[in-house]
């Protein structure tokens, strides 16, 4: 029985850079999946900023007139798996939606943890434990580049996309 792509929600705080980034990387390399994007703290409708598109830019991909979008329990419940870039964002979903705390997880957890396999994509991240882990900024944090220069939008787009160079393959099975 052939299985349905995977739904994914990628989540930031402002759904400005992060999310986006790690959202379009994986809906280019795989256009069958379901990617959506969110922020825990958005102001609703707004465009990505020029060092947004910088990154984008140093990426070969394009924001597509990406608006910034308040997460809602819509989006965690059409999701196979909520994907967040920091543990800050993690705490958020498991403070206002309990009920997805057991299939969200961050980035860096995903590409270093998720066990590869045949298994359906929301049994391996249950694997993981994700709703009693233990969570560290030290090392599963991809950092907010907001306020800075261009450069440290780069580096987060050069961090986001090593990731999930690891991280797609893994999510495919």
């Amino acid at each position: 029985m052939p299985t349905s792509p995977p739904s994914l929600l990628f989540i930031c705080t402002g759904n400005a850079t992060r999310s986006v980034l790690a959202g379009a990387l994986a809906s280019a390399a795989r256009p069958e999946w379901r990617v959506r994007t969110a922020g825990t703290f958005v102001v609703e409708g707004q465009p990505v900023s020029w060092r947004t598109r910088e990154a984008f830019t140093a990426l070969g991909l394009t924001a597509n007139g990406h608006r910034s979008t308040q997460m809602t329990a819509d989006h965690v419940a059409e999701a196979d798996v909520v994907v967040a870039l920091a543990c800050e964002h993690v705490a958020y979903v498991r403070r206002n939606h309990p009920e997805a705390a057991a299939k969200t997880v961050t980035l860096h957890r995903l590409a270093a943890h998720l066990p590869p396999g045949p298994q359906p994509l929301a049994a391996r991240v249950a694997a993981l434990g994700p709703a009693g882990a233990d969570l560290d900024p030290g090392w599963e944090d991809v950092e907010d580049p907001g306020g800075h220069e261009v450069d440290a939008y780069l580096r987060c787009a050069d961090e986001i996309a090593a990731l999930m160079l690891v991280a797609v393959p893994l999510l495919a099975g």
